[in-house]
């Protein structure tokens, strides 16, 4: 094997580990709020944006019969809102209801929290370089 190889294998392994150990934080929170992976997802997706129904089941890989029961659930708890659509009114946007701001700011601090043993470690620098190449990886099709 080359070491070029024996790098990527490293890399691998690491990317794994880091998700493992990520995944193993949002599970465990998720749970502690009642929500599934994918609800917490779209309150961290909705954070910043309004997004029609198609795009966000689009984007999280959802059948829209998923999405819209889904969002319907998390609408009877406040966490999200149905609005029509900016310039269609045919089409439905999805925001984050009260609750679901209220929420993900407690979410967002638990889970900066929990990870917070594993990032301390970093330096600002580091942090920010690391931040950088996740984005990297993440923002590629």
């Amino acid at each position: 094997m080359t070491e070029d190889a024996v790098g990527r294998d490293g890399l691998v392994d690491a990317l794994v580990r880091s998700a493992f150990t990520t995944m193993a934080v949002l599970t465990r929170i998720a749970a502690a709020h009642d929500l599934s992976l994918t609800q917490l997802r779209v309150l961290a997706i909705l954070r910043d944006r309004r997004l029609r129904m198609t795009a966000l089941a689009e984007f999280l890989g959802l059948e829209k019969s998923t999405m819209t029961g889904l969002v319907a659930r998390a609408e009877e708890r406040g966490l999200l809102r149905r609005l029509p659509g900016e310039g269609d009114g045919r089409a439905v946007d999805v925001v984050l209801g009260a609750e679901g701001v209220a929420l993900g700011h407690r979410l967002r601090a638990e889970v900066a929290a929990a990870l917070a043993p594993s990032t301390g470690e970093l330096s600002g620098p580091e942090r920010r370089r690391l931040e950088d190449l996740l984005d990297r990886l993440v923002s590629r099709p």
